[in-house]
């Protein structure tokens, strides 16, 4: 059996698909600015993904918090046929001190 690959790059093209059916995705939103909520968006619409067996998303730059998170893990949790999962977050973290 051939597994088809779909391929996203647009967070609302993610949130607007009907992922039910995917086993293999590749979602690059790298420097999408998508923040907490949409990494929690992004959570829900994935655990949906009853099929998915392999996942590679790249966050990369998108200044996700504790929120997004969790959101995100939450619906990775849902993936319960996931064996295969690359994940990219690179990330620049500022810190400030107040003098």
């Amino acid at each position: 059996m051939i597994q088809q690959i779909k391929k996203y790059k647009n967070l609302e093209e993610v949130l607007n698909s009907s992922l039910l059916s995917h086993q293999v995705l590749h979602i690059d939103l790298n420097y999408s600015i998508i923040g907490d909520e949409g990494a929690s968006g992004l959570g829900s619409a994935l655990a949906n993904c009853i099929n998915l067996s392999n996942l590679t998303l790249d966050l990369s730059g998108n200044e996700i918090g504790d929120e997004g998170t969790s959101g995100l893990v939450s619906g990775l949790a849902n993936c319960i046929n996931l064996s295969n999962l690359t994940l990219l977050l690179e990330q620049k973290q500022f810190i400030c001190f107040e003098l």
